[in-house]
């Protein structure tokens, strides 16, 4: 499988370097150590903290200690040993606890939330796992870092992604809950997908189903479906930005490229750069036009849906430059020739999607809802497999209609009776007008 380029704009999940040795206890607890101040007893540091976070009780953290402190028990064995051995706790776990530490000491703290772990970072925002104290809530914490808070065109996009977020409600939707700045820190609060993302899903099974995949796409089509009703283009969906909480719900996350389709200042602004993820970046965002609409995240997401039932991305290159070159002019190698296990219907679905011209796509989430819904029941869809009904099938369905018409009649010699000729057949020549008429119009769709 191609993997996709890692996007340090971008939060991503963190997780072990491939190959990287789990860290011992004693080096964890170090690690500990050297980000608290002086002087902390680590026990006591270890207890409150596993505590906070939910990770072990109090009973079973008291159960531990007094485990530490048996005549027969080693005379060096720590609580956070002692939580590992009993099973209240992983070494992963332990391990985390600094990046808690470091965020209470750096000052990110939040009124009204407090921090339990880090979840992801890149080189625009660090997320944080959190717990919104009055409502006893998990939440998940986006925070701006400081060397940003200074430039005011970071900030405003940072607080343009909460303003988006808040303007939509739907449950494909991650929800936004609160924005603003806490000391030096600009944070965005949302609401917490315990969960995965598609993007996981893709490293460890390289291809979805094509139900499953048709299932996510139903999902996220109709989120985009609420934004797009809302007046917002998300302009940045792909697997990554596709959550998949633990009772199977589809969430589209990261609004921070999202844009409102009125905002012609805006437009303007940006106009001739391309926003978005080359792998997923539809054409006219690579051209940087400033009417980019619904179709655009369409089109992502069907290079999206792509990914997910081919197992690759729909086109590679050797650097994004590349990429965003065939995006404009390769022609897209149908689905169902990488994975001969789709069905065509899918095929047909994906390729309109991901039609170059804008005009040749869906023209909304809608009609694109009505095809994947018929995929989904194993029908045709209507719209996709409509357009796909061109000249060339009409001409094969003239050639079988011939094959299959009645032999012209001969006499003893071996020829035929004289003045007869196809072209006198009406039925030949209401199938050649046909055919006539079906090639000018798909000539005339092309120069559209």
């Amino acid at each position: 499988m191609t993997s996709e380029t890692p996007d340090p704009s971008k939060t991503v999940p963190i997780g072990d370097p491939e190959g990287a040795t789990e860290p011992s206890i004693r080096e964890v607890e170090r690690s500990i150590q050297n980000a608290t101040k002086e002087g902390t007893n680590l026990d006591t540091l270890i207890g409150r903290l596993v505590v906070d976070t939910g990770l072990a009780t109090t009973d079973e953290v008291q159960k531990c200690l007094e485990g530490t402190k048996t005549p027969d028990a080693a005379s060096d064995r720590s609580l956070a040993q002692a939580l590992v051995d009993n099973d209240f706790v992983t070494k992963r776990q332990i391990s985390r606890l600094r990046q808690i530490i470091e965020a209470e000491r750096s000052g990110q703290t939040i009124p009204g939330f407090k921090l339990l772990g880090k979840l992801g970072a890149g080189a625009m925002a660090t997320v944080f796992k959190g717990k919104q104290l009055s409502l006893d809530r998990d939440v998940a914490i986006k925070i701006l870092p400081r060397k940003f808070s200074s430039n005011p065109q970071f900030v405003e996009r940072f607080y343009a992604e909460g303003r988006a977020a808040a303007s939509l409600n739907h449950p494909n939707i991650v929800q936004a809950f609160d924005v603003g700045k806490a000391g030096d820190y600009h944070y965005f609060v949302m609401e917490y997908v315990d969960g995965r993302t598609v993007y996981d899903d893709i490293v460890k099974h390289k291809r979805f189903s094509e139900n499953e995949a048709i299932e996510i796409a139903i999902q996220v089509a109709e989120a985009l479906m609420h934004a797009h009703e809302r007046g917002l283009i998300h302009r940045d969906v792909k697997p990554k930005n596709i959550m998949i909480n633990k009772d199977g719900v589809v969430k589209l996350a990261d609004l921070g490229l999202a844009r409102a389709m009125s905002d012609k200042e805006a437009a303007e602004a940006e106009s001739g750069k391309a926003f978005g993820t080359p792998y997923y970046i539809s054409p006219e965002q690579i051209r940087g036009e400033t009417t980019i609409g619904p179709p655009a995240d369409i089109y992502s997401l069907g290079a999206t849906l792509y990914h997910m039932v081919a197992g690759n991305v729909p086109y590679d290159g050797k650097n994004p430059s590349s990429v965003m070159h065939k995006h404009l002019k390769a022609e897209l190698v149908a689905p169902d020739h990488v994975n001969a296990k789709l069905s065509a219907g899918i095929s047909e679905i994906i390729e309109m999607m991901m039609a170059k011209k804008v005009s040749h796509r869906y023209r909304s989430c809608q009609d694109l809802l009505t095809d994947l819904r018929a995929a989904r029941k194993g029908e045709n869809p209507p719209i996709a497999h409509k357009d796909h009904f061109n000249a060339s099938a009409l001409a094969s369905m003239v050639e079988a209609e011939a094959g299959a018409a009645a032999p012209v009649p001969v006499d003893a010699s071996g020829s035929a009776p004289a003045g007869h000729s196809s072209l006198s057949d009406p039925f030949f020549l209401v199938l050649l007008a046909l055919l006539v008429v079906s090639v000018l119009f798909n000539l005339v769709q092309l120069l559209v």
